[in-house]
């Protein structure tokens, strides 16, 4: 089966980036595999969004099951929809609550992570605010018909920004936010780059004190871990009026909450999540979409993880009639089933084409090499239960640059050697050996 050609720029970060366990940020739709009805279900998330709506969705997976795939995926499709994404990984220093400033720097994070389709590496926010700036002076000429200079042009583009701004200084944090947008444009205008950067500062989150906005900004607030956000819910809104579809935020590694040991405080980040969920329901959120992944345990533990706070349980627990193979992906929470034996024989096919096409060599791998590798991973004792793709990819990468560095090395001899067959575990009885033998794809 003839594979569309990959740049090879793009294939050696994909190929590097799943060898190492890592999601590679570009070069998804060359190996997406499966995952179609998750994808367009949030899909239809992201349409109600750009029409004033907000939907929240957790994605929950084992580690390795292919969440933060799905998640980047969804990242690329929404810059491609004319979306603005967020996103930041959680971590011991970022949470969404704490005492020491953890929330304020997920906050950091997101804006500093923003992305467009023009600029998907991150980094946005001046390019955001410069653009909107000059559609604004651009809109105002061609509904004036005066040009550049003309005192007329500058009242119009004035009468813009402030149609802009008072929409927004009706929100809760919305009068500060809309002055120093005002504030951004003047020293766009008046080339005072100075104070444009700390507008950005403090957009950014990167003001301490109070006393310092002050007198730097003339503005008696500043973003903080109580209220960071109430921001975010601003900046989907601003963007809009900026001309983009809204906006996405993606947050991965919950399990980072899950983790914390003192009960209060993960009571508190759960309590944030409870927030971030009704605004997003209820109608409180306008242009904003949010993404949370997180694995299984850190989700239903009842002790420990999402589900200890009883407002969210009640609200998340999987209904009645949802079972395996019979998921509702309309629902809060998307279960990833794990990637059946026949999707992962064609993502090896993807990833053969996109190596042989790397390093400039015919592809030597037949389909039944293929599926005896597969068969092999999956006879694995446990793989019903325990194996996930990036297992199964970080293998099948190696075999590649084997068989590519050492021209006389064949699938079948790497697979029977010592060093890649799987010990079969004494713990597990004849009976279960034999039902993992009986494996066919």
């Amino acid at each position: 089966m003839s594979e569309p050609k990959v740049p090879k720029r793009i294939a050696q970060t994909v190929l590097n980036s799943l060898k190492g366990g890592v999601v590679p940020r570009i070069g998804l739709p060359y190996i997406a595999v499966g995952r179609k009805n998750e994808i367009e279900a949030l899909l239809h998330d992201v349409d109600i969004i750009s029409e004033g709506g907000a939907s929240f969705r957790f994605i929950v997976g084992r580690y390795g099951s292919g969440k933060s795939f799905l998640i980047q995926t969804i990242r690329n499709f929404c810059m491609d929809k004319g979306f603005i994404v967020a996103d930041a990984d959680l971590s011991p220093e970022r949470r969404l609550q704490g005492t020491k400033g953890q929330g304020l720097a997920t906050y950091r994070e997101l804006i500093g992570n923003l992305s467009t389709k023009t600029k998907p590496e991150g980094g946005a926010l001046t390019l955001v605010l410069d653009r909107w700036i000059s559609k604004v002076q651009s809109d105002a000429a061609l509904e004036t018909g005066l040009a550049p200079g003309d005192p007329g042009l500058t009242s119009a583009v004035d009468r813009k920004i402030y149609e802009v701004t008072s929409a927004i200084s009706e929100m809760v944090h919305g009068f500060e936010f809309a002055k120093l947008l005002s504030m951004y444009y003047h020293a766009y205008v008046e080339g005072d780059d100075e104070t444009k950067m700390k507008v950005v500062r403090w957009f950014r989150g990167e003001y301490s004190l109070k006393t310092e906005a002050k007198s730097e900004l003339g503005v008696n607030m500043i973003i903080t871990d109580d209220d960071w956000y109430d921001y975010l819910k601003l900046f989907a809104v601003f963007f809009r009026l900026a001309g983009y579809s809204g906006m996405m935020i993606m947050i991965d590694e919950l399990v980072n909450i899950y983790k914390i040991p003192n009960t209060i405080t993960r009571q508190y980040n759960y309590e944030k999540i409870l927030t971030m969920y009704n605004d997003t329901l209820q109608g409180k959120a306008r242009y904003l979409g949010i993404i949370m992944g997180s694995t299984p345990q850190a989700v239903e533990d009842r002790r420990r993880g999402i589900y200890s706070y009883e407002a969210l349980r009640s609200r998340l627990a999987e209904g009645r009639f949802s079972k395996p193979g019979t998921r509702d992906l309309l629902a809060p929470v998307i279960r990833l089933e794990p990637l059946t034996a026949e999707e992962m024989l064609v993502l090896c096919e993807k990833l053969s084409s996109m190596h042989a096409g790397l390093y400039g060599y015919e592809e030597k791998l037949s389909e039944e090499d293929l599926t005896d590798f597969i068969k092999l991973e999956y006879s694995r004792i446990g793989a019903d239960r325990n194996i996930t793709p990036r297992e199964v990819i970080r293998d099948f990468i190696e075999l590649l640059d084997l068989m590519y560095q050492n021209p006389g090395l064949s699938l079948k001899s790497l697979m029977d050697s010592e060093e890649f067959s799987y010990a079969k575990s004494e713990a597990v009885s004849d009976e279960a050996e034999d039902s993992y033998a009986e494996f066919t794809i």
